[in-house]
């Protein structure tokens, strides 16, 4: 799989039918803006709980992500919301998401936005 960080501006390989990578991936991250931790009034890309996102030719997506703490009460619901959410994405034909606690997870991953929408 090709590696596709919240970094990364493009990439080179096709996925199916939609077009490149990096519209893909545009595409997830949007889907992505869509999930909030219930918690906490901003999306969890904002947030930075999204590690990982790999997108590979043929339509699998990787994402590698965290939560808040290991005692978050969602996680057992939000990282199969997150499948969920990406698998509607037009061209994802499968998706894997992996729950992962290094490194941990702490509020300098947020996004500047997150940060002004929160006070921070």
């Amino acid at each position: 799989m090709e590696e596709q960080t919240k970094s990364a501006e493009t990439s080179k390989a096709p996925i199916g039918d939609s077009g490149p990578p990096d519209t893909i991936r545009s595409k997830v991250i949007e889907a992505l803006q869509k999930v909030f931790d219930p918690e906490i009034p901003v999306n969890i890309y904002e947030l930075g709980l999204i590690y990982l996102i790999e997108c590979d030719p043929d339509g699998s997506v990787y994402i590698r992500m965290t939560l808040t703490s290991p005692a978050c009460p969602v996680a057992g619901t939000l990282p199969p919301e997150v499948e969920t959410r990406v698998r509607e994405v037009d061209g994802v034909k499968s998706v894997k998401v992996d729950l992962v606690w290094e490194p941990p997870w702490e509020p300098g991953k947020m996004t500047e936005a997150a940060r002004l929408q929160l006070g921070m």
